[in-house]
């Protein structure tokens, strides 16, 4: 087991990493102060792992509830379904909710937790690699909204995050994938070494090579902690982890929550984010093409679904959480391994590559 420590003074928390963690109780029983735990998972996770983590919570009052699976579920009404439960089973502030699945889950359930009378306890147990090395770490909860993605949450972090690397024997290959495009947005964004690394290994990866994969996730997570631990809310470095994201979360709301996986919208918008990064004069063509190659080892998409035009990603985007007195502010690439803090760009020049990879 791998154990990696989140320094944010009394909130910090370890990330373990390993296989077989579902298996340890003593990881869970360190974090858990009462006995009230509810186990909150979904209608895919659950037949794999929800019996076996509550019997392993033998010891504790355990309640558990099963939410319906995908991005379209992540709102407002499927929080209220996790309070409902926690009431109608008197859980008090002392309570620890444990979110058991991927990253819609996490979100959700930590979103609930900030807000359960005014925050309780939450443990992050990721069942999938974007989750594993993205969502569950730093604190970010929340759900969408049709207008826009992730636009009501909180920062609220969780007393630990469980990481059990097994649990890839049961996850498909499209939701592997789509975990790939975090793990090479870290080199992309301040990790050259690691993203030359990627070129050489990606093939490893994809056939889940376990010392490939290991290696991935926690460099990738160290990755994630450095940046969380020197700016917590997002004030200022945090906003390189976007890189593609304005792009991305456009696309995921523009063709319809559930319909393309949060990795491959982020994918495409990585590449429409290096196009206008060429387009300005900041990264080299070769280098965009490094990035596009990856992708597609990956099996993830570099051209984004044909419904998108140019008009309703401008939309779209003008709903974006680093925009700034209502203009668009991108995450944009100065080299390989290098991305700049968001600045706002020229509309043509942002149409320009929006035209590229759409319909005018």
């Amino acid at each position: 087991m791998f154990t990696l420590d989140l320094s944010l003074g009394d909130r910090s928390y370890p990330i373990y990493i390993g296989q077989e963690l579902l298996d340890r109780s003593d990881l869970f029983e360190r974090h858990i102060t009462s006995q009230q735990v509810m186990v909150i998972t979904n209608e895919t996770i659950a037949p794999l792992y929800l019996d076996r983590l509550v019997t392993k919570l033998g010891k504790f009052d355990v309640t558990s509830v099963v939410l319906s699976d995908g991005e379209e579920f992540k709102t407002l009404d499927t929080v209220s379904l996790i309070f409902d439960e926690l009431l109608r089973n008197r859980f008090s502030r002392n309570c620890t909710l444990i979110a058991l699945g991927g990253g819609v889950i996490g979100d959700i359930v930590g979103f609930a937790a900030a807000c359960y009378q005014r925050g309780v306890a939450f443990i992050q147990v990721p069942t999938t690699l974007l989750a594993q090395v993205d969502s569950s770490v730093g604190g970010k909860t929340g759900v969408n909204h049709p207008r826009g993605k992730n636009m009501i949450g909180a920062f609220y972090q969780p007393k630990c995050v469980i990481s059990d690397t097994n649990v890839f024997e049961t996850l498909d290959d499209r939701q592997f994938s789509a975990g790939l495009a975090e793990v090479i947005k870290y080199g992309l964004i301040r990790d050259d070494e690691f993203f030359e690394w990627l070129e050489v290994n990606i093939v490893a990866l994809m056939q889940r090579e376990p010392s490939a994969l290991a290696y991935a996730i926690q460099r990738s997570c160290l990755n994630k902690a450095e940046v969380v631990a020197e700016d917590e809310l997002e004030s200022g470095i945090r906003a390189i982890l976007n890189l593609g994201h304005t792009f991305g979360h456009a696309i995921e709301s523009g063709v319809g929550y559930g319909k393309i996986l949060h990795g491959e919208a982020v994918a495409i918008g990585t590449c429409q984010a290096a196009d206008l990064s060429c387009r300005l004069g900041l990264l080299k063509t070769t280098e965009m093409q490094r990035i596009e190659t990856i992708f597609e080892q990956a099996s993830l998409p570099t051209m984004p679904p044909y419904e998108m035009e140019t008009k309703q990603y401008l939309d779209l985007m003008a709903v974006d959480k680093k925009n700034i007195d209502g203009k668009i502010h991108l995450i944009l690439l100065t080299k390989l391994g290098s991305a700049k803090l968001p600045c706002s760009v020229a509309l043509n020049q942002l149409e320009a590559t929006l035209n590229e990879y759409g319909r005018n």
